[in-house]
């Protein structure tokens, strides 16, 4: 079998991209808030290439081959259970899960609607709150109700459709953060890292006949197994513990963004 042979699963090769850097991640301002959320040196973004036409309805063949190809094996990063330090795969994947996201929203004027409700006030300041617990997060503001208490008044504004939409994930991750979390009292940083991080990932091309800006990437949430159970992207289950692939079928190329729940990098 040749290198990066992926046995039959759709005959993929793929190579790591080094060279791309995901700036969204990197920039003085993102790691300082990074930090503050709990999750700086725990969130981490790579980038593959592959040779094949990407056809999203065999999705699973797709992680399937990613998952088998020795320059994935050699090349993906995760953070070990045991030892919290970054390493890679190093165990054999016999099953794939790929939940297909939803990503059309290109404006964030989405949000939008926080600022009614009062749920963030003009200034941009989020409406604070008695303290309660939607295990394993505290609750202290109206923005972490919108987010979590599927029985608040709130929780409505945002529609089951709105909510699995890629945007709204990756602004609610940066909103819940790591461990030990320390919250924002304004809007606006979880706004702009959502934003830059949403542009570094995800793909577009404008429709010459409208001129209309049309998004060309396809998001999957994935989770792997090995022969005793999950081990990617861990081998404990948690809501802010991902890895979301964002494929470009045009560029041929995948992002992986990739968090483990737990304390972030403090200094």
């Amino acid at each position: 079998m040749a290198a990066g042979d992926s046995g039959g699963l759709g005959g993929y090769y793929f190579r790591y991209l080094p060279q791309r850097t995901f700036q969204s991640l990197s920039t003085p301002e993102t790691t300082s808030r990074l930090r503050q959320w709990s999750m700086l040196g725990r969130i981490q973004a790579q980038a593959f290439g592959f040779d094949q036409n990407f056809q999203a309805h065999r999705k699973d063949d797709f992680v399937m081959a990613f998952f088998k190809d020795p320059n994935v094996i050699a090349s993906l990063k995760l953070l070990s259970d045991s030892s919290g330090q970054w390493i890679t795969l190093g165990t054999e994947v016999k099953k794939i899960e790929a939940i297909n996201i939803p990503c059309t929203q290109i404006s964030m004027s989405f949000f939008n609607r926080l600022y009614s409700e009062d749920i963030v006030r003009d200034s941009g300041h989020i409406v604070k709150c008695f303290d309660s617990f939607c295990d394993p997060f505290l609750i202290s503001d109206e923005l972490r109700k919108v987010l979590l208490v599927e029985d608040s008044e709130k929780y409505a504004l945002f529609s089951q459709p709105d909510r699995e939409e890629f945007l709204f994930c990756l602004f609610k991750h940066l909103c819940l953060g790591g461990a030990l979390c320390q919250y924002e009292d304004v809007l606006n940083p979880y706004l702009e890292t959502t934003k830059l991080l949403y542009k570094d990932l995800v793909s577009v091309r404008k429709i010459p006949q409208t001129k209309k800006i049309q998004i060309t990437s396809s998001v999957f949430k994935v989770t792997a197994y090995g022969s005793v159970g999950m081990c990617y992207p861990s081998t404990k289950s948690h809501e802010q513990t991902f890895s979301y692939f964002i494929v470009d079928p045009i560029r041929r190329h995948v992002h992986v963004l990739y968090h483990c729940y737990g304390v972030g990098e403090m200094s």
